[in-house]
């Protein structure tokens, strides 16, 4: 019979039975990370939790952009600095990271990312990372030329890429095809509904931008090894018609599909689950703040504590969320273009 010789962890009855679930079963890496592999995070706003704890941790956590010496953390973080290895902001998508990747090979600089708001200018692709804006668009371009070229030599030198998926919807240039982090208008820009298009991904589009964007990465450093996870981060607000809830749902399974199947595709490619340790059903609403969005200090250490045991490393007691008063809290809380959604709101 072939169940018969299955581990506990494949049936519910027992794992529901454990306090814990047995999640310290959950996740068996094909390969750990070994001391001194630099290690590059991206992606949605909870993958910041990752780089915060990388950094308390014995892995080693790769920064091609670190911030100013003598730089506050709670003003570094809100320019950008440390959030992940590079000032990239947000990448809430499988295309705005092939978007990075390719323009980070090519320098390649775009018409129509440079945005204005009040008479100060921002780069589009990464509106967050100067809240204050620049002078002018030409700062706005040699700025985002410095940072290309940092992102450049990060992706050359990688060991491990750990790319955090969020979203499916996104914002579009209909006469270039460049996608945004956020709608123009909501940080700095203005909103063209003749230029500016929702774009909401299926599972073949998502699927092509990561295939895409990894095998660039391999192209370029073919020892590198990807994990995947998925942002358990609901939609702040969702621009497809739908109801907000079956939008996330379409949204997180599309974007769970998309990465389990490449980790089965690829024996270089792994797959963390975040996402089930947070928004899983013997978890659920317990893993929220009151606003049901917002991941639990406790949360993010159950999901850290799973992730940095499955490869062995140790944390300090510095990044245990729970341990950290809240006022340092406050300040490690992620930043998140997304969440500024929740202000167009109508009660």
């Amino acid at each position: 019979m072939p169940y018969s010789d299955l581990p506990p962890s494949a049936f519910w009855k027992l794992c529901r039975e454990d306090a814990e679930f047995r999640i310290e079963e959950i996740h068996l890496p094909k390969a750990r990370i070994a001391p001194g592999e630099k290690v590059v995070t991206a992606g949605s706003c909870f993958a910041q939790n990752i780089s915060r704890y990388l950094e308390r941790s014995t892995l080693t956590l790769a920064q091609a952009e670190p911030a100013p010496k003598g730089m506050a953390e709670a003003v570094a973080r809100r320019f950008g600095y440390g959030l992940y290895s590079a000032r990239y902001g947000n990448i809430y998508t499988a295309r705005q990271l092939r978007q990075l990747i390719e323009d980070a090979e090519t320098a390649r600089q775009h018409e129509g990312a440079v945005w204005e708001r009040d008479g100060r200018f921002y780069d589009a692709l990464r509106p967050g990372v100067e809240p204050e804006g620049l002078g002018s668009p030409e700062e706005v371009i040699a700025h985002r030329a410095e940072h290309l070229q940092a992102v450049a030599g990060l992706l050359a030198e990688a060991d491990v890429l750990i790319f955090t998926l969020g979203l499916t919807e996104t914002w579009e240039d209909a006469r270039t095809g460049l996608v945004f982090p956020t709608a123009p208008g909501v940080i700095a820009g203005t909103f063209d509904p003749e230029r500016h298009r929702f774009l909401n991904q299926t599972h073949a589009e998502v699927m092509a931008d990561l295939e895409a964007a990894l095998a660039r990465l391999r192209a370029r450093r073919p020892a590198l090894r990807v994990i995947l996870t998925v942002s358990p981060v609901p939609l702040t607000a969702t621009a497809s018609g739908q109801h907000v809830l079956t939008a996330t749902t379409w949204s997180k399974a599309v974007l769970r599909a998309v990465a389990g199947e490449l980790a089965e595709r690829h024996e270089w490619v792994d797959y963390f689950p975040s996402y089930e340790l947070v928004a899983g059903l013997p978890f659920g609403a317990a893993s929220y703040e009151a606003n049901l969005r917002s991941v639990s200090a406790a949360a993010v250490e159950r999901v850290m504590q799973v992730f940095f045991a499955a490869h062995g490393a140790t944390l300090s007691e510095a990044a245990k969320a729970p341990n950290v008063p809240r006022r340092v809290r406050r300040r490690q809380e992620e930043i998140c273009e997304e969440a500024l959604l929740e202000a167009f709101a109508r009660s």
